[in-house]
């Protein structure tokens, strides 16, 4: 484990280097002495002998690894559109401006800061994350006065998380801490770019932790209110830890109910709920009475906003592979009642499930029409942690509910599928759905064969039963385009209906791919009912002006 933590950093390293030597040789130089650090760290871990010279060899691994994060950190710090929101939210809590509710239209349309685009035609340019890592950055930015006010918070929160990991986890595993946090060239990214999420997470960490032991007794004690403050502070700080919540919920309340009785449990569970609710109310209220509706709309922001597909999920079958589907709802509705199947499995099977926990609550958004890998492995962390301090004789006791008929593997792994049914019918659905409208494209290219078009005349029929208002984008490969700009056409396509809509790409030119593949795409998006239309671009031929 030393060795892998070790060789793990080896990644981006160069590139890390490479940069420095062009912008900051000190911090390139001190780079290299890193790549000494780990040449002896790799020599060490093979040659000393007893836990205890292996364990300061894993400090050893840690404290390059520490070094390497903040180098990246001092070399690139300007963050992405997360890190640009926060820092913003925090100048306008310094000045004791709303958060909420205000868009900011000014702070995108760099290439490092992107906007999200909704499905309705539109972008959202407002804060949509609890309020803490703004909160937390505040005093950063009344020094720093830049996006680095954010991402310094975020990537100090990593730095920090990761300690705590490494401290608590059991010896052989502190390493593999290192490699999972700062190691793989995956977190670090996320925390230069100034996600919240890598703040949920570090609070996450000591939640996680030997979670079963939480009440034990019949007693949150110290290390159970300490839990509960983090889980809380975590569910205030970015919204992916609302989905580990439920799950945490169930079970701590199995485990306690298997060694203490359901009464005893639930007051267990009442108090910790309730203690995690109180700071997560405490963190939120200044901005709640500041604005209550406008802090509710920008915190269920994510989740409400409708926003254009994107991701490595099961949508991509529609948005990449076939023509569009006329049901993107679908994938939402899959998406909850997964989650609600994963519920319903962990309640019923805690003994089998329990070690999982913490990773359960991220299969839902592999059928979300938002299904961006960051959702997977920012809390990769939490697998670590509940694989090294979760063992399955901590669960092997959780009370179950007794189901009548139901004996032996084979019922129960039926069951349990069963579970998860309804969900991948809805999936299949969206998949199977064809797209609203059949759309003939019309090109008008530039004077030179392949190098853009200027406008195309689109002939979109509407072959569903719903008036439609389509809304257009180009695409090559997997990202979307800016909308394109209707010059001609109706708003709303009636049903069964055809029309003629003339558009033309932002700035009036859009560059074909220089190969021929990846090929590019018309998209036609409709906000409701949620659906996407493809048609491909024919070859350029010579048009006179």
């Amino acid at each position: 484990m030393t060795l892998v933590a070790t060789i793990s950093l080896f990644i981006g390293t160069r590139s890390a280097w490479t940069h420095g030597m062009a912008s900051n040789p000190p911090i390139a130089a001190a780079i290299s002495v890193c790549y000494a650090g780990i040449l002896v760290c790799g020599v060490l871990a093979l040659c000393v002998r007893g836990r205890r010279a292996l364990g300061r060899v894993d400090l050893g691994v840690l404290t390059v690894a520490v070094v390497l994060v903040v180098c990246g950190y001092w070399l690139n710090h300007a963050g992405t559109d997360e890190g640009v929101l926060t820092a913003k939210a925090a100048s306008e809590i310094l000045r004791g401006h709303p958060v909420y509710g205000q868009d900011w239209p000014w702070l995108f349309g760099t290439p490092t800061v992107g906007v999200t685009k909704t499905m309705s035609g539109g972008a959202d340019y407002s804060y949509g994350y609890p309020p803490l890592t703004a909160l937390l950055a505040a005093p950063v930015y009344a020094v720093a006065h830049s996006t680095a006010a954010a991402t310094l918070v975020t990537t100090g929160a990593l730095i920090v998380g990761t300690l705590v990991l490494w401290r608590l986890l059991p010896a052989p595993w502190r390493s593999s801490a290192t490699a999972v946090c700062l190691g793989f060239g995956l977190l670090p990214g996320y925390a230069r770019s100034g996600y919240p999420a890598v703040v949920a997470l570090a609070l996450l960490v000591p939640t996680v932790l030997r979670w079963p032991a939480t009440g034990a007794g019949g007693r949150l004690g110290r290390h159970g209110v300490q839990r509960a403050v983090c889980l809380g502070a975590a569910c205030a700080a970015q919204q992916l830890a609302w989905f580990l919540l439920p799950f945490l919920l169930i079970g701590i309340y199995a485990v306690r109910r298997g060694d203490l009785g359901g009464r005893t449990a639930l007051v267990v569970i009442a108090r910790y709920t309730g203690i995690a609710a109180l700071t997560w109310m405490l963190i939120n209220a200044p901005f709640a009475v500041q604005g209550f509706h406008a802090w509710l709309t920008g915190t269920m922001l994510p989740i409400t906003q409708g926003a254009i597909l994107h991701g490595q999920g099961l949508m991509g079958i529609s948005y990449y592979f076939t023509a569009g589907s006329s049901r993107l709802d679908f994938y939402s509705y899959a998406s909850f009642l997964l989650l609600l199947g994963l519920l319903a499995a962990l309640a019923l099977f805690t003994r089998r499930l329990g070690p999982a926990l913490t990773v359960l609550p991220w299969l839902p958004f592999y059928l979300a029409t938002r299904s961006q890998d960051g959702y997977f492995l920012l809390m990769t962390p939490l697998w670590l942690a509940a694989a090294a301090t979760v063992p399955s004789t901590m669960v092997a006791n959780a009370w179950q509910p007794r189901i009548p008929r139901l004996h032996g593997r084979p019922a129960k792994a039926a069951l349990a599928a069963g579970l998860l049914v309804p969900a991948f019918l809805c999936a299949g659905i969206a998949v199977a759905s064809p797209p609203p409208l059949r759309l003939e494209l019309s090109p008008r290219f530039t004077h030179r064969i392949n190098e853009g078009v200027s406008s195309v005349v689109v002939r979109a029929e509407n072959t569903t039963g719903t008036a439609l208002s389509p809304h257009f984008a180009s695409r090559i490969g997997q990202g979307a385009s800016h909308w394109w700009i209707i010059a001609s056409g109706p708003a709303t396509l009636e049903p069964h209906a055809s029309a003629d809509y003339v558009v033309k790409p932002p700035g009036g030119f859009r560059p074909l791919p220089r190969r021929e593949r990846p090929r590019l795409a018309l998209i036609a998006v409709t906000g409701s009912p949620m659906t996407i239309s493809t048609a491909h671009f024919p070859a350029a031929t010579p048009v006179p002006r």
